[in-house]
Parts: structure tokens; C-alpha cells; sequence
């Protein structure tokens, strides 16, 4: 399997960074604060057609939360995804569902 992993990780090409818009109470005001949670992750971008990517190959081990901004760096440009759905777990990678990152829920 540790050959499978590696062949699948030599195609990742794309880096991203995971952010997290995080709840805080302070003297009981309520705000939101951006915040990374991973940095420089080797990935892959899938797509479906052209215009838009569809998944992100990313390791196994790595979690992405549920409505956490997806920064991902493909050729030299980024875009704003996030994640849609549960990702597909493999024991070599997982598969996670993108949809552009319009603003947080």
C-alpha cells in the first residue's frame, strides 16, 4: 500500500491552505476570526470540465471541516473552494467534493 500512497502523492501538483472561520466569545460579544489550520498541504485539483474543479485529492490523514475555506494553488493561481459533502476515504488518499467559496455560512 505504502507504493500505491506514493504513486498517488507523485501526481500532486497543487499546494493548499485550509482556513477555518472560528467562533469566539469575549465578555459576551460573539466574533468570527479566520484562521489556518493547515498550511502548504501537497494536493491534486480533479476537474470535471475546464471551468471548474470537482475534487480535491489531498492525504488521507488531513481533516477538513465541514464549511472551512479551501485556498487551493494550481498553476501558479489560487481559487476558493469549499469542502461539499463528506469526503471519500481511501486508504491511500481521500477524495473531497469542492464547490466555489462564495462567503461563510
Amino acid at each position: 500500500m505504502d507504493m500505491v500512497r506514493m504513486a498517488i502523492e507523485a501526481m500532486y501538483e497543487d499546494t493548499c491552505t485550509v482556513v477555518e472561520h472560528r467562533k469566539t466569545k469575549e465578555k459576551g460579544v460573539v466574533t468570527y476570526t479566520d484562521t489556518v489550520v493547515l498550511e502548504n498541504q501537497p494536493c491534486k485539483l480533479s476537474f470535471e470540465t475546464i471551468a471548474q474543479a470537482e475534487k480535491l485529492f489531498v492525504a488521507p490523514e488531513v481533516e477538513i471541516k465541514s464549511g472551512s475555506k479551501i485556498i487551493v494553488t494550481h498553476c501558479g493561481n489560487s481559487t476558493e473552494y469549499t469542502r461539499s459533502g463528506v469526503p471519500g476515504m481511501h486508504p491511500t488518499h481521500q477524495e473531497i467534493m469542492l464547490d466555489l467559496f462564495k462567503e461563510w455560512a
